[in-house]
């Protein structure tokens, strides 16, 4: 007689596991764990109450061209399944390890969801209870009328599958879930148990974001946003709430001995439903092949329409050098980190990624991105005389090695806008940058100063907000549109953001920045002076704060507190970075305008970022002549 199949979904205590789709739940959340440890669990739950041996589950699950330790593996799943069900091995509840054996399942395990071909199990299967217990069952055999039955059998299930048909097709048309148009890719899992593989994995997420975020038609949240929930304790209904997506991609990446593993799984968010999963191995030298199958997979999974040219930036991939790639990902590790000495160190990894192979035009771009930022006001570690021409190079060989990389677009139109004064040039560059990616996050966020710097205002703020609705979680994002909102004189609208991103961090410098800029606007002094002393000891002293409080205090009537903040700008941290341009704001403050006009100059001949002379700080000076000779000579119309 035919046995019964398997069950499809089983419950032990508070858990449920559904052995079709691979999702383990909670009191009805899901809880995340990867695919190889639910293999071990789905195992274990199918010979509850039995030893299952290393060499069993090494069989079962573990193919012969495995290149990563078994025993190793075997050991990390196990330490999974415990962490997710909150087990322990000293005290188990639900999984006991069987010393020099295997492993064995504990609990009782009932049927939630028995198959639906219900035939009569065979002596010891497990059934499930009114009462939801398990007992072992045996049937007996009626010779006489095994045919009459096997007949009914066959003619009951038949026509319950046809009515579970068409229920099923009637369901999925008039409930049909809305097409997926935004996903995010979350942190992927480094499962080789070294820590300092993390750079590793967080660079195939970032790989993976910016593939997908070529898709014009689909809106991928970017890198910035997505890794505060690396190791979150959220369910994917709640990130995909917080992150307001439709559906969400986790997965795992495992490298040994010149092999790499990509497991990723497709889950639609809201309804928490796994739509898709699928995995990758390979050489470490096909890593970006690889990476760009999973893109491929993704968006043919969810229909998504891929035009022409952004088929062929996903199928235009290359053999990359493990090493060249290693350092590259590094790089942008730490470039990241957005902090000056991440940024110095990017520098380094980026110049190690170059010189191992010179035609990596990805190197090219992210050594591009170092050096703006190191010649930016905000960081102030590299005069911008010496950063940007060297910011341009980077960008300018990077088109030259592959002219379809978005990003490098993006870099010289930073520094062809920043320090060349260059605007139709830059115009251009950005518009071919957010025509290759227009799901990059930086190039929505550096053209909107470029639209403010047009004064195109409402333009400038809807760009922005688009940065936003890919990275909602990037406080500087979130901060740059407070301040385009003030440049904008939307004075209470600014406010109402900055407080919006302290919210989110209450340590961020520049929110507190924005907020004391917007009180000043307002003439509320006191609050002004409190935000931007916030500002000031939360940034370590940053120039461009302690021109804002001096010039709080100038504006409040502490004329000797703003001479003093005054005389310790003059005193540069930086080599060959004077504040000219701070310390001009200050003497605008102080109704100084000759002073003013005279280090607004010195910052000129430094070839200062024109965007500076958008701050509220110069409103003074902008019906002298002076001043708006000098907008005409950077390239300005205003």
């Amino acid at each position: 007689m035919p046995e019964a199949s398997n069950p499809i979904r089983v419950r032990f205590g508070v858990f449920e596991a559904d052995l079709r789709t691979g999702e383990l739940r909670k009191h009805g959340l899901r809880v995340r764990l990867q695919e190889q440890p639910f293999q071990v669990l789905a195992l274990l739950l199918e010979r509850h109450g039995e030893t299952v041996t290393r060499d069993e589950l090494r069989n079962r699950l573990w193919t012969a061209d495995t290149f990563v330790d078994f025993d190793h593996g075997l050991n990390k799943a196990i330490n999974k399944i415990r962490e997710a069900l909150g087990d322990s091995a000293a005290s188990p509840r639900f999984v006991e390890t069987v010393a020099r054996r295997g492993y064995r399942f504990l609990a009782d395990v009932t049927v939630v969801d028995p198959p639906v071909t219900t035939l009569p199990a065979s002596p010891g299967s497990l059934v499930a209870t009114e009462r939801g217990e398990r007992e072992p069952v045996a049937y007996p055999v009626d010779h006489r009328r095994s045919a009459w039955w096997s007949a009914s059998i066959i003619g009951g299930i038949a026509l319950t599958l046809a009515s579970l048909t068409l229920l099923i097709w009637a369901l999925e048309f008039r409930g049909r879930p809305s097409p997926i148009r935004s996903l995010a890719v979350l942190p992927l899992e480094n499962l080789s148990g070294d820590a300092s593989q993390e750079y590793f994995a967080d660079g195939l997420t970032d790989e993976l974001i910016a593939t997908l975020g070529q898709i014009s038609a689909l809106r991928v949240i970017s890198r910035t946003s997505v890794m505060p929930y690396k190791r979150a304790r959220k369910s994917l209904p709640e990130i995909a709430r917080e992150l307001n997506v439709d559906a969400v991609v986790e997965g795992t990446i495992l490298r040994s001995d010149g092999q790499v593993r990509i497991t990723a799984q497709l889950i639609e968010a809201r309804a928490d439903k796994h739509l898709w999963s699928e995995t990758y191995q390979g050489d470490v030298r096909d890593i970006l092949t690889l990476q760009n199958k999973v893109a491929r997979a993704i968006a043919g999974q969810i229909q998504i329409n891929v035009n022409r040219q952004e088929q062929a930036t996903l199928a235009h991939v290359k053999a990359v050098d493990p090493q060249a790639y290693e350092a590259y990902l590094k790089g942008r590790y730490f470039w990241n980190k957005r902090t000056a000495d991440g940024l110095k160190t990017a520098k380094d990894y980026f110049d190690q990624a170059v010189a191992r192979d010179s035609t990596y035009a990805q190197a090219y771009s992210g050594l591009a991105d170092t050096y703006a930022l190191l010649g930016d006001w905000q960081y102030g570690v590299m005069a911008p005389a010496e950063a940007f021409p060297r910011a341009k190079a980077a960008a300018i060989k990077a088109l030259e090695l592959d002219n379809s990389l978005g990003e490098a677009h993006i870099s010289l139109a930073f520094s062809l806008e920043g320090f060349d004064w260059d605007l139709a040039g830059a115009e251009k560059e950005f518009q071919r940058g957010l025509a290759l990616s227009p799901g990059y996050a930086t190039a929505h966020h550096w053209y909107a100063w470029h639209l403010s710097l047009l004064r195109r205002d409402g333009e400038a703020i809807t760009e922005m907000r688009q940065a936003e609705n890919l990275d909602p979680l990037s406080l500087i994002i979130n901060a740059d549109l407070a301040e385009l909102l003030l440049i904008a004189h939307h004075d209470d609208d600014s406010v109402q953001q900055s407080r919006k991103t302290i919210e989110m961090d209450r340590h961020f410098a520049l929110a507190h920045n924005q907020l004391g800029q917007a009180y000043l606007q307002k003439r509320m002094d006191d609050e002004a002076i409190t935000e931007l002393k916030q500002a000031v000891e939360f940034s370590g002293g940053s120039p461009t704060c302690n021109a804002n409080l001096a010039r709080a205090y100038a504006l409040s009537g502490r004329r000797t507190e703003a001479v003093q903040l005054l005389t310790d700008l003059k005193k540069p941290s930086s080599p060959g970075y004077s504040n000219a341009s701070e310390i001009a704001m200050v003497y605008a403050a102080l109704g100084d305008r000759d002073e003013a006009m005279t280090w607004l100059e010195r910052a000129y001949q430094e070839r200062f970022n024109p965007g500076v002379l958008l701050r509220r700080g110069f409103d003074p000076l902008r019906s002298d002549p002076r001043f708006q000779g000098l907008t005409r000579r950077v390239g300005l119309s205003w």
